[in-house]
């Protein structure tokens, strides 16, 4: 059997052809974040509708054939976005995406004791929920939330783009603060908080399930046989994880995107929320999962390419050619979106300290990647504290591909890692199983072959404990650092 994964990532689309377990081909297209102000952070739900649209088209030309016998689609996203439609599904304004931080106030309303909303969602109130934003909308632009008719995450977006449905799977739904994790069910009197009741939401459904079909016009554009069922699917993290096999309890992997996750299965529903450690729903029945979650892991490489003008994978080799730091050691704060697991502070910023006048372009890029480690190591320390011990983990994500990297991270989290076959479209594969699941019931949900392990460094991982206790001091003084005040230039 074919089937189809679509995951809307947040950089890109990326669609993947999956023949009996087997990768066939993938295709992707680039999206863009606007930041119209400090801490926002938006996409235009066409962008994505254009890009999924260049990855079909692609998959057609080069692979008719196998396109068109395609089975099943099942969907990956982006989790905790606020797509706000009107009654004739008309888009209100631009998604507000998962690192959007300009709904920090608005979480106080959800933690009022009455509301319950920790033991509900196993969760904490922050700013990148779905939530909070909506809190936000109703204040700031009130014009704008008197006409929402439907509040949809970006997969489920894209759901009703394909098959004209309003449905959304269990693990998403969980990033939205109005699940009831534990009973898998929406909670009316969380989303009366906001305003809101359960004819603002989509139906639920687990992600090993049908959620519809492939429209007709879409059927015919892109050449399918039939019309693919379109499964549940899964917000992103679970996607991965189905597409690792992390679906029994014990089960972990460390996910190396533009976000990074650390994630446990679990069997059952585990809060931890004084930890800011997620607990949510698996997109599989009567499955859960424990998660730290930190808001720029590779997206501090590629911020960092950027402001250097230089490419990723030229910044990573001029780190292993320079060998050992030497007199330009600084060190790195990877909070320049905030920061969710275990700090929970949208404000926070992060940046560059100790620089001296011989400190290298490879001592920063070294200090970057080390300083995204410390910031796992600050979420593998949660779990513990939530009594999730992992003992190994595999990599998912394009910074994964990293062999420095992913050596940086075994030697300062002291556990063993590995890479695994097609772990960069970790996503889509999961939601490619998850289509197969739908379509016929048969759960394919095996580890993918490792194809190389990094286990720690004993000499190493001394080291990183003494920095570490070091690093861990710059949350504090960044925190307490208000940011720069601008003067505007005389005429």
């Amino acid at each position: 059997m074919i089937t189809l994964g679509i995951d809307l990532g947040t950089s890109g689309v990326k669609a993947l052809l999956l023949e009996d377990g087997r990768q066939r081909a993938v295709a992707s297209a680039p999206l863009t974040v606007s930041r119209p102000h400090p801490g926002w952070s938006e996409q235009d739900p066409a962008d994505w509708w254009r890009a999924t649209c260049d990855c079909l088209d692609a998959l057609k030309a080069e692979h008719p054939r196998a396109l068109a016998a395609v089975r099943a689609i099942g969907l990956s996203g982006q989790m905790h976005g606020a797509t706000l439609l009107a009654a004739d599904g008309a888009t209100l304004r631009p998604c507000m995406l998962w690192n959007d931080g300009r709904s920090a106030a608005q979480c106080e309303q959800l933690e009022a004791p009455a509301l319950g909303l920790r033991q509900r969602t196993g969760n904490p109130a922050m700013p990148g929920f779905t939530a909070p934003k909506l809190l936000w909308v109703r204040e700031h632009e009130p014009e704008v939330f008197a006409r929402v008719a439907k509040v949809l995450l970006p997969k489920a977006w894209l759901r009703w783009q394909l098959g004209g449905e309003f449905a959304e799977d269990m693990s998403d739904a969980s990033g939205t603060l109005w699940l009831d994790v534990g009973a898998r069910a929406w909670s009316a009197s969380l989303l009366a908080a906001c305003g809101l009741d359960e004819r603002h939401m989509p139906r639920l459904v687990e992600g090993s399930e049908p959620a519809g079909t492939l429209r007709p016009e879409w059927v015919s554009r892109w050449g399918f046989e039939h019309a693919p069922v379109l499964a549940g699917g899964a917000g992103d993290n679970a996607a991965g994880a189905v597409g690792v096999g992390a679906v029994a309890p014990g089960d972990a992997f460390l996910s190396l995107g533009t976000s990074g996750v650390l994630w446990a299965t679990t069997a059952g529903f585990a809060p931890a929320p004084d930890r800011a450690v997620h607990a949510f729903c698996h997109a599989l029945p009567g499955t859960w999962h424990q998660m730290g979650v930190m808001l720029s892991a590779a997206a501090s490489l590629a911020w960092w390419a950027g402001v250097t003008g230089c490419d990723e994978v030229t910044l990573l080799r001029e780190v292993e050619d320079a060998g050992a730091a030497g007199d330009g050691a600084c060190w790195f704060a990877p909070y320049l979106s905030g920061e969710r697991t275990p700090h929970n502070d949208a404000q926070v910023r992060g940046g560059f300290l100790h620089l001296s006048g011989g400190t290298r372009r490879a001592d920063m890029t070294r200090a970057l990647i080390e300083g995204v480690a410390y910031a796992f190591r600050d979420m593998r320390d949660a779990l513990a504290a939530a009594g999730t011990t992992i003992a190994e983990a595999d990599l998912i994500g394009g910074g994964a591909r990293s062999d420095v990297w992913s050596q940086t991270l075994a030697d300062v989290l002291d556990l063993p890692l590995h890479q695994v076959a097609g772990s960069q479209h970790g996503c889509a594969l999961g939601a490619a199983r998850l289509a197969r699941a739908a379509a016929d019931g048969v759960r394919l949900f095996d580890k993918p072959p490792r194809q190389r392990s990094y286990g720690p460094d004993a000499q190493r991982a001394r080291h990183h404990d003494m920095a570490f206790d070091q690093w861990q001091r710059l949350y504090g003084r960044l925190r307490q650092l208000p940011p720069p005040s601008h003067t505007p230039e005389s005429a």
